[in-house]
């Protein structure tokens, strides 16, 4: 199969030593090097409590990135729909397409609190046991009664979705019948996607309403073609998408050999592992102080899937696997996430994988 689009996902990362400032620095610059090597795409993640990752607004972040870069797309990946009204996403993506038109991506997320089954459920098929903990963690409740107003009710994702399209489209009708119009909003040249994990509700709606689908390898990389085939099947064709459209994300880092690479991506499982303790990212750290993190069997098997499923190695190693995956997924594009704990190397990397890529074809 001939190579497919690539494109980032940054989560800006804290790493220890730093400060959220200089992470959010870093995530300009790198976004300028990104669109230089031939990314497609720019998606900010929108995390929160967590002291190793500074991006919990990614509108704010998605505007500070496409004023510095050209011609790239800057998006979400995702806005998380739980604590957020339609109105309010489509105002904040409608001035955003009016500051910077046709380069704006609009990545809807649930904000990862499931429905009771599916495979997008805590503990639901292929969801690793320390997702389904992190879920259900008193860190995890605690940050939606930050974000969400006392007695506040989240509609049915399809519902949010459905309102948004209609909020751009200029068609929504309150239930009395009552027009509403988004100005900056209506008629905005976005591009929305609905990203997921699992073969749940995320990858049906995305199908149904006939809308580009995110699948998240690097979050539940045991249900990616699960959710990639829910999506297929559930797809009808719409105005925005004539035939479904397949986003696979991925963790790589890649550097000058396979050895120099692994010690460049050592502080990954710590990392990992303070997020499925449900104690939130940690600053991620050097190689020098993951070497002295002591595990335990159960933190081992805690990470497994995500530290197996990671792309490490030199060029070479990491685009045959990143190949492997586009096949086996059958993705129509790339979203590759990479954390270094030093600046400079996590930029080499993606410039060493762009490069190794376009030679493939």
């Amino acid at each position: 199969m001939p190579p497919v689009p690539l494109s980032v996902l940054d989560l800006v990362p804290v790493t220890s030593g730093s400060n959220a400032p200089t992470a959010l620095r870093d995530t300009v610059e790198l976004a300028r090097a990104a669109e230089e090597f031939g990314f497609r795409r720019y998606w900010l993640a929108e995390h929160h409590l967590n002291p190793g990752v500074a991006g919990s607004a990614p509108a704010l972040v998605i505007q500070a990135v496409a004023q510095a870069t050209r011609e790239i797309r800057v998006g979400s990946g995702a806005v998380l729909l739980g604590h957020q009204t339609p109105l309010s996403v489509v105002e904040q993506f409608g001035i955003l397409d009016a500051l910077y038109p046709g380069r704006i991506d609009l990545g809807l997320g649930r904000s990862g609190r499931p429905r009771a089954t599916g495979s997008d459920a805590p503990g639901g098929s292929g969801v690793p046991a320390g997702l389904a903990r992190l879920l259900r963690s008193p860190r995890f409740r605690l940050q939606f009664e930050l974000l969400q107003q006392p007695g506040a009710r989240t509609p049915a994702y399809d519902e949010q979705v459905g309102d948004i399209l209609a909020l751009f489209g200029g068609t929504y009708r309150g239930d009395d019948g009552t027009e509403a119009h988004a100005i900056p909003g209506e008629g905005a040249d976005v591009d929305v996607w609905v990203l997921g994990s699992g073969a749940g509700e995320s990858a049906e709606v995305a199908g149904a309403r006939g809308l580009p689908f995110g699948a998240n390898y690097h979050v539940s990389p045991a249900t990616v073609i699960e959710a990639v085939d829910a999506y297929r099947a559930a797809f009808r064709p719409s105005a925005a998408l004539s035939a479904p459209y397949v986003l696979v994300s991925a963790d790589a880092v890649v550097g000058p050999d396979d050895a120099s690479a692994r010690r460049l991506a050592s502080g990954y499982a710590p990392w990992v592992r303070s997020i499925r303790r449900a104690e939130g990212a940690i600053e991620f750290p050097t190689p020098e102080e993951a070497d002295r993190i002591e595990w335990t069997r159960e933190d081992r098997e805690l990470v497994a899937d995500r530290v197996d499923t990671q792309f490490v190695g030199g060029p070479e190693t990491v685009t045959d696997g990143l190949a492997e995956l586009r096949q086996a997924t059958g993705a129509d594009e790339l979203l590759i996430t990479t954390i270094t704990h030093d600046h400079a190397d996590r930029v080499r990397s993606y410039e060493l994988l762009a490069q190794a890529w376009q030679k493939q074809g």
